[in-house]
């Protein structure tokens, strides 16, 4: 693989250091690295490395739409400090060097199928960049010839990122690639850990990701459901559509910060408006879904921690408010790393239905979208429709409203990164939902600083600071 931004970012201090060695980035070997790996060994570590990436980001958005809360007060990213997220950046960032190098050699073989899935893998480490950070560097970032990239408008790297699913589809389509994701003669390619080498699997994938960036725009007078509507016809049908990863070295990364919880390394503790949102606080209803998301205290009851606040009823050795749960379909050893889900195209159908002023369409989307989650959680059946049937939740098409489509929303996008875009476009109107206790802003987050490894090393690029209450710009009307 050649030196590009992936080598940049930790190497140009040494760089720096070396004057007048003029030769060093002459190398075309790395030693230490295959220097011309085959494309399925690309194939396990970028998928591998999407999932993982969406977890990192996911780590601490997680507390801006308060799924968490720091056990100790005043937590940096529990109270909008200005936090330094560098190794996410740099993470997401060599994840797409990755898939650069995998999308230049598929081309060069003529395998259209494996560029169609790098340019759909690309999109989605360029979304989460763009949703954190807004601007930021692409067109300028891989090309091998500098080591200070130029930045891409905010506008910009969504343009890019929707584009490259729109290439992924038309390359996934093309029906003469030269190398094939399932060789002939096998069912399935177990180097792809997403979708084990299924091109419809990932046309759906490119297709349910589209959906959720046009559905992403809806403050912006360009929205329109209808596109939003056809694209959602053309992803997940199923929860075994569901887009996730889990393969791990050794458990997954959730199931570490439960782990780490046993052993007072503390974190993961569940925000009081999440479990509240669950255990009939808020609502006057309890969702099945708390059983199977966190344990019950040593008070055989469900209680989560203020933002901002930490823990107040112990010594933070004593379980006497919800974490997160080895116990949890999502967060245990084997647990797969969630990227879209049928659930999660079920609510994005039923807004864009509600926009266009189609209310029956919304409301059969709105309750399917429910019934996906339940059964992806592993809620009985008894429990999960009865649930449904609830007068609270079964309120009729005519009574929908946008509120009971976020409010469902809000579970089935339970530590996925998304969760924050959807916040601020709901501008936190969840109910209940306050502004974390010692508050380092006036009002809700809604952008994250730029990393202080991007600025040490890029700052001529970076663009000038600005209140992290700053709207991106697809948060603005």
């Amino acid at each position: 693989m050649k030196f590009k931004y992936k080598v940049i970012i930790p190497m140009l201090s040494l760089l720096i250091g070396m004057g007048g060695c003029k030769d060093y980035f002459d190398l075309k070997e790395n030693p230490n690295l295959i220097s011309n790996p085959p494309l399925n060994s690309f194939l396990t570590t970028t998928t591998q490395k999407t999932a993982l990436n969406s977890q990192r980001v996911a780590s601490f958005t997680s507390y801006f739409v308060q799924y968490l809360a720091s056990p100790g007060t005043a937590g940096s990213t529990d109270t909008y400090q200005i936090t330094d997220y560098t190794s996410t950046w740099d993470a997401v960032y060599f994840g797409m060097a990755d898939l650069y190098d995998l999308k230049k050699k598929a081309q060069e073989q003529g395998a259209s199928e494996y560029v169609g899935v790098a340019d759909i893998m690309l999109s989605y480490h360029l979304s989460l960049i763009g949703d954190v950070f807004g601007a930021a560097p692409f067109s300028d970032a891989f090309t091998g010839t500098t080591l200070t990239p130029t930045y891409d408008s905010e506008e910009t790297v969504y343009n890019t990122a929707l584009n490259l699913l729109n290439e992924g589809i038309a390359e996934l389509a093309k029906p003469d690639s030269k190398v094939l994701l399932i060789p002939q003669g096998q069912s399935t390619n177990a180097n792809d850990l997403i979708h084990r080498g299924s091109k419809e699997a990932w046309t759906k994938t490119a297709y349910a990701l589209k959906a959720r960036m046009l559905n992403k725009v809806s403050k912006k007078s360009t929205y329109k459901p209808a596109d939003v509507l056809d694209a959602v016809s053309k992803s997940y049908t199923s929860n075994a559509d569901d887009a996730q990863m889990g393969s791990f070295l050794l458990r997954g990364p959730w199931a570490q910060v439960a782990r780490d919880n046993a052993n007072l390394n503390l974190d993961g503790w569940l925000s009081d408006q999440f479990v509240n949102h669950l255990n009939g606080t808020t609502y006057g209803i309890v969702d099945p879904r708390i059983a199977k998301i966190t344990d019950k205290t040593v008070n055989n009851d469900y209680k989560g921690t203020r933002n901002g606040q930490g823990n107040v009823g112990g010594n933070n050795t004593t379980k006497d408010e919800s974490y997160i749960s080895l116990n949890s379909p999502l967060t245990g050893d084997a647990s797969p790393l969630l990227l879209v889900t049928n659930a999660e195209m079920r609510f994005v159908e039923a807004e864009a239905a509600f926009r266009a002023g189609n209310k029956a369409t919304a409301y059969t989307a709105y309750l399917a979208g429910i019934r996906a989650n339940m059964d992806k959680y592993g809620v009985d059946a008894a429990a999960r429709d009865a649930y449904i049937a609830n007068p609270a939740v079964s309120v009729g098409s005519a009574a929908l409203t946008l509120d009971l489509i976020f409010k469902e929303k809000y579970v089935a996008t339970y530590l996925n990164p998304e969760a924050w875009n959807d916040a601020r476009r709901y501008d936190y109107k969840y109910q209940g939902f306050r502004l974390p206790l010692n508050a380092a802003l006036p009002t809700f987050i809604r952008r994250a600083a730029y990393p202080n490894g991007e600025t040490t090393k890029n700052g001529a690029n970076v663009p000038d600071e600005v209140p992290l209450s700053t709207p991106l710009w697809w948060d603005k009307p």
